[in-house]
């Protein structure tokens, strides 16, 4: 998020660096709220990054978002083990991986919590 005004917030891509009005009828959901399903609780999505980065050892995925389910399941059961296999799908995974991959691209690589990091939205 760039900017805010009376009825929009001003996004900025992380791809490509365009601005963008995202305006109250549009569906934006920011990094910083969102958490995954574990059996036992939920788990920010900043933890799962950063555990996705010490794994990945900074580096892009070393698994395509595009993978079979199964193949995408058995990856974040080694970042995740006991993540919720109900109701996190193979869906969310590879908006997880993809979510990774561009922030690394834009070189964001501090996934702790903090209010600059919650900031930055998701329109997908």
């Amino acid at each position: 998020m760039v900017s805010q005004a009376k009825n929009m917030l001003i996004i900025e891509s992380l791809v490509d660096g365009k601005r963008i009005p995202a305006y109250t009828k549009d569906k934006v959901v920011s990094l910083g709220d969102i958490a995954i399903f574990t059996e036992t609780a939920e788990v920010q999505l900043a933890q799962v990054l950063e555990k996705l980065k010490e794994k990945e050892n900074g580096a892009l995925c070393s698994i395509d978002p595009k993978s079979d389910n199964d193949k995408l399941r058995n990856y974040m059961s080694e970042i995740l083990p006991d993540f919720d296999r109900d109701r996190v799908y193979p869906s969310d995974i590879r908006k997880l991986l993809s979510w990774y991959n561009i922030l690394i691209n834009a070189q964001i690589t501090d996934f702790t919590l903090e209010e600059k990091e919650e900031a930055v939205a998701a329109a997908k």
